[in-house]
């Protein structure tokens, strides 16, 4: 089970289809010594069975087990604090190809448009510790879903204060979240700022707006281990329980290297 486990951790980290794991093993001597074994061919698992077992965490919810635990260690170490949140959704592409049997894209996903170009596949949403920059919170929706639609699933309540870009303007005001006792710092929309008669009111704001910049700069460097260091830019599997059911797994692993640089 624990080299199982270990496989399956190879394959988030370095973005390996289930085929392809089982090549870098052989090829990599420290892909081995983190297996901790001296590795024949036959003393590896084969796709297969990696396959059933990634089937298994996904169904039984150990995904979110793994997730929980590794952030409840991480909080007994007095890594994860409690004082405020920063939320953000990055968007992940699903694949374009429609040869499967239906002949069709996945249902579950969606289209939503940033800046001029549409995209289509499903949102990754997190809630961030503002201080340790680890990830407490994930859900995940298809594209098309608003930020804000996710906002009351990434916090846990005991924030005094919650981060957000222009995307969450109104979100205070939201049935499930106009009783939380926060104090929201949401970026004001551009055409607000440059409305303003230049002079200093027109310069306070941007100064404003710098400050809580850099507040939310942390939850970027979430999204910047998992695209570009776990090389994970597209969707793998099809439906939003299998993908959110990886995208646990993946920041639960961030957070391990975020915590290691603490």
């Amino acid at each position: 089970m624990e080299l199982l486990l270990r496989l399956y951790f190879l394959q988030q980290w370095f973005g390996l289809a289930d085929e392809a794991w089982e090549d870098a093993v052989y090829d990599s001597q420290a892909f081995r010594g983190f297996l901790g074994l001296d590795l024949g061919r036959a003393a590896v698992p084969d796709a297969t069975t990696l396959l059933k077992f990634r089937h298994r965490l996904e169904t039984s919810g150990l995904t979110t087990t793994l997730f929980d635990t590794i952030n409840a260690m991480l909080r007994e170490r007095g890594l994860l604090m409690t004082k405020g949140t920063l939320v953000d959704a990055t968007l992940i592409a699903a694949p374009a190809a429609t040869k499967n049997q239906a002949r069709a894209r996945d249902p579950e996903m969606g289209h939503t448009r940033k800046g001029q170009p549409y995209y289509f596949g499903a949102k990754a949403h997190i809630g961030v510790d503002a201080e340790s920059g680890l990830v407490h919170s994930t859900t995940t929706t298809a594209a098309k879903v608003a930020d804000i639609t996710a906002t009351a699933n990434l916090l846990h309540g005991e924030e005094a204060a919650v981060f957000a870009d222009a995307g969450y303007t109104g979100a205070e005001k939201r049935q499930e979240l106009k009783d939380q006792d926060v104090k929201w710092y949401i970026a004001t929309k551009r055409s607000k700022i440059t409305a303003l008669p230049e002079g200093q009111a027109q310069a306070l704001c941007k100064q404003i707006e710098r400050l809580k910049a850099q507040a939310r700069s942390r939850i970027e460097h979430v999204f910047h281990l998992i695209k570009d260091r776990f090389h994970y830019r597209k969707l793998r599997y099809q439906g939003l329980k299998k993908n959110g059911a990886q995208h646990e797994v993946l920041f639960a692993l961030a957070n391990l290297i975020i915590a290691k640089k603490a």
